[in-house]
This record gives structure tokens, sequence and C-alpha cells, in this order.
């Protein structure tokens, strides 16, 4: 278990790929604050991994609330005593639509979900990483910040862009006091959410986007939790300011 008694805070966890984080994380060693905003979503998950013999903790949060998010972070301090890794999960798409029907709203709520929430996750645990001289940062990007959404609308893209320029700064900036900070890029991965919206694709569609990826197939959530998993443990010890493309081959660089 090479996650042993680590302290992990995985936002977003309540389902899709942040409940199949805290799970494996779970698995591997790790002591889990699961942190969404909807409680009961929170709860099942928290009740597998303890029937599973892990440790959880709920955490109830909204992750781009500065005074929540502050709280999130102490009750992980005060269950446990410290926090060695942040998955910085939470986040939702938006609908596609052309950019002239993109109202100024929409766009700051986008960011704001997206990226803005990162920010201020990453600002509220920094110090104390940096207190301990160690830290692991996951921040879940997206195929979208890569290339370009096929589900979502250009805010979204543009966010999820954003937050791979913020993890390279933050690689460097928290680098020399221990913390590697890294981001995966999952390309379209079968949650409930994007499993709905997958569905509500055009058959013919669909085809075509299966047709560009070598796969054939969409994600599983585990697939990318396995990832982040990776980039959160010693294995990962030397790996700082990256971003791991799991997407199928449908983006290669």
């Amino acid at each position: 278990m090479f996650l042993h008694d680590r302290v992990a805070l995985i936002t977003g966890a309540s389902r899709g790929i942040g409940a199949s984080t805290a799970k494996i994380m779970a698995q591997r060693g790790a002591r889990v604050a699961v942190s969404a905003r909807t409680v009961s979503d929170l709860e099942i998950v928290a009740a597998e991994i303890r029937k599973n013999g892990g440790e959880a903790l709920v955490v109830p949060c909204d992750v781009v609330d500065p005074s929540q998010v502050g709280g999130m972070i102490e009750a992980a301090l005060k269950k446990w005593g410290r926090l060695d890794i942040l998955v910085n999960n939470a986040g939702l798409g938006n609908p596609a639509k052309p950019v002239e029907e993109v109202s100024p709203e929409e766009w700051d709520e986008s960011v704001r979900l997206n990226l803005k929430s990162v920010f201020l996750c990453t600002r509220a645990a920094a110090p104390v990483m940096k207190r301990q001289k160690s830290g692991r940062i996951v921040n879940v990007s997206s195929f979208a910040g890569r290339f370009y959404s096929r589900l979502s609308g250009p805010s979204y893209s543009s966010a999820k862009a954003g937050m791979l320029g913020f993890t390279r700064h933050m690689a460097a900036e928290l680098g020399p006091f221990g913390i590697c900070v890294n981001a995966v890029a999952p390309s379209p991965t079968l949650s409930e959410r994007v499993k709905v919206k997958w569905e509500s694709r055009p058959e013919k569609e669909r085809a075509k986007i299966l047709a560009g990826i070598p796969l054939g197939r969409v994600a599983r959530p585990e697939e990318i939790a396995t990832v982040i998993a990776f980039l959160a443990s010693d294995d990962a010890s030397y790996v700082n300011g990256v971003c791991i493309d799991v997407n199928g081959g449908s983006w290669m660089v």
C-alpha cells in the first residue's frame, strides 16, 4: 500500500473521478477526506471506504467559497493532524454552444467553478504542506484544456487550459518546499454526469468521436483515478509540473 498513512483530501468526491480516486487511495492505504456539496452522496462514498477497512471523513464544502475552503482544510487537520495530498477535482462542464451565445455571466461562472476553485484550495493547502516540507497536489484538468471540448463550451476549455498554467506555476513556486504539483487531462470519462451528455449525443456523432480514439472507447473513472493515485505517491517523487494525458491516444504530444 504505497499511500500508507497519507492524508488525502479530494474535492468533487461525491461521484465519478473524484469518488473513484477516494476509493482507490483508501485501498492503497491513505486516510481520505471526501468533499463536495452533496452530503448524502459523500456519505455513500465514505461508507464504502469504511466497509472495506479504510478511514474516511466527510467534509461538505462549496469550493468557490474561501471560508468554506479554509474550514475544509481545518477539518482534515483536526482529524488527522496533517495534509499530504490535495486532489483538485471539483468542477463542472457546461452546454456546448457558439461563443456569441455565451453570456458574460456564464463565462464567469465556468471559470469560477473550474479554475478559481483550484486556486482557492491550493492557496489554503499550501501553508500546511510548506510547514510539513512535503506534499502532493494533483489538478484534474481535461482533454479540453489540451485541445478543445467535444461536450462543453469555450469557457470550460479555457478554464481547464488555465489550470495547466496554474499547475506549472505552482510546481515552480512550491517545489523548493518538497511539494510536487501535477495534473491529469482526461478525455471524456463515463462519470454519471458525462454519461448523460454522452448518451444524449446522436449515434453518428459518438461514432465519430470514438473513431478519433485509438483505443476505440471512452474512459472509465477508475482509469483516471489510478493515474492520480500514482502522482500522489512516492513513485512520482521526482515528477513535478507535468500533465499526464489519460485519453486513450486521442491527443498525443
